[in-house]
């Protein structure tokens, strides 16, 4: 298996600091399936040429757990393994390359970031879905991308060609993200793996994918065949990535709030705003000690333990599993102990008082509230305002006037099937207000994403702050 990456950035050695590898040196690499070779075919202050080559063992292909099973008895002994830039090669890029793929470099740190001219060669891929599959999955991310169809057998061209192609690709990209794309792309384009895939493979998707993945055009078909089509593990994937866009996980591929040939190639997912806008909002309210309640897989979490300033972090859900889940993707068991000190998880109902959210200075309901039956509002409301009483509160939930810009959303339907009811800004305002009042808060409404004129922001924010009690 053979990858070329060549840059015409000047000087173009520096490559060799960004990816780690000197080039006046050949590299090598034990890996499970075989040996992997990095060389520098060109090394030159105009161009640099670095050559990713893997050979294959296969004999410790056969015996490594999760083998492939090709559909016939000698499948596992004639294949195409040792020949084509299959999940092999993504294991053994993501291994020669980890650094580089984790965009560190302290040599040259002001590379990291910068787009640099790239060019890639891959001699012999397996496609199954042709050169159109290759186009659609590397065109939208600035990539340039020449495919030829390799025949089946050059001497008879009536058999047609094969599931291979030869790719070239250029771009500007950052080295990091040019990497992680062909790390992802490469089993998706084979439609298969070489080894068993588990949980883990949701995280290093989503790890590899955090720039770019969840504004693909085909992320669903991506996220379907990195993860072999394991529906649990799908849905989970999917989950996250809806997450990320604010979008049902059934309709991801459509239900964007900007669309068609004006919008913008990049756009910051409304989730991230949303967290974003919930940070300043708890900077602003001077608040130290954050409980989320219905913290859900950690979202929140993750960025409350990134900034120091909060100093006791609590997520509260009422699902163990998602509780389990924010464990995983906190990391809680490699936590530094000072910050593993700062925060807590725990079971626990929306709607039951519980003393442990008590004494702090915010509490968080973060996309929770239509998730509630809204017969069950008033009890919230007597749990949290009433019972916990933190200095401020804060609360985001869609707004309903702005649905009709979700082109693929039809009239009358929510956003994602949990919700058990969308407000209006008016509907959301009338709610707190009448909250506020009864239980002695002032409240203030702040827009989460771009605001539409006539229909208001894609995402609703009020923030409720406790008057001082005589």
């Amino acid at each position: 298996m053979l990858m070329t990456l060549s840059t015409t950035f000047e000087p173009a050695t520096d490559l060799g600091y960004l990816l780690h590898k000197h080039p006046d040196k050949a590299h090598r690499f034990d890996l499970a399936t075989g040996v992997a070779h990095v060389v520098w075919p060109e090394a030159a202050p105009e161009r640099s040429t670095v050559a990713l080559l893997l050979e294959v063992d296969p004999v410790a292909l056969v015996r490594g757990k999760g083998a492939p099973q090709e559909g016939f008895s000698l499948g596992q002994y004639v294949n195409d393994r040792p020949y084509v830039a299959s999940s092999m090669l993504a294991v053994a890029l993501g291994k020669v390359f980890r650094t580089a793929l984790a965009g560190r470099c302290d040599a040259r740190p002001e590379l990291v970031e910068r787009p640099l001219p790239l060019e890639v060669r891959l001699p012999v891929l397996p496609a199954v879905g042709g050169v159109e599959l290759v186009r659609r999955l590397f065109g939208p991310l600035g990539w340039r991308v020449e495919a030829t169809p390799i025949p089946l057998d050059p001497e008879v061209p009536a058999w047609g060609d094969s599931r291979y192609v030869m790719l070239g690709l250029a771009a500007e990209l950052r080295l990091a993200d040019a990497l992680s794309q062909l790390y992802v792309l490469l089993p998706v384009l084979d439609d298969a793996k070489h080894y068993w895939v588990g949980p883990d493979e949701v995280e290093k998707l989503l790890r590899s994918g955090e720039r770019w993945l969840s504004g693909h055009p085909d992320r669903e078909l991506i996220t379907r065949r990195y993860l072999r089509h394991h529906r649990s593990l799908v849905l989970s994937a999917v989950g996250r990535l809806a997450e990320i866009d604010d979008t049902e996980p059934e309709a991801l591929d459509n239900a964007v709030a900007q669309a068609g040939a004006d919008a913008p190639a990049r756009v910051v997912p409304l989730a991230r705003r949303r967290i974003e806008a919930v940070l300043a909002a708890l900077t602003e309210e001077g608040a130290a000690s954050v409980v989320d309640v219905g913290c859900g897989e950690g979202a929140l979490l993750r960025a409350l333990v990134a900034e120091p300033r909060f100093t006791r972090v609590l997520g509260v859900d009422v699902s163990a599993r998602a509780l389990e889940l924010a464990a995983t993707r906190l990391q809680l068991d490699r936590m530094a102990d000072r910050v593993r000190e700062r925060i807590e998880l725990a079971q626990s109902s929306l709607t039951y008082r519980d003393d442990r959210m008590s004494g702090f200075d915010a509490a968080v309901l973060m996309e929770v509230i239509e998730h509630l039956d809204p017969s069950r509002l008033p009890a919230l409301g007597r749990t949290l305002f009433g019972a916990a009483r933190p200095r401020s509160v804060l609360v985001t939930t869609p707004n309903a006037d702005y649905n009709v810009r979700y082109p693929s959303l039809p009239a009358g339907r929510f956003r994602h099937p949990d919700h058990r009811f969308e407000w209006t800004r008016a509907q959301f305002r009338e709610w707190a207000g009448s909250v506020a009042s009864e239980y002695g808060y002032q409240v203030r409404y702040l827009p989460i994403g771009d605001e539409d004129p006539e229909l208001g922001p894609p995402t609703q924010l009020a923030v409720f702050r406790r008057e001082v009690e005589r």
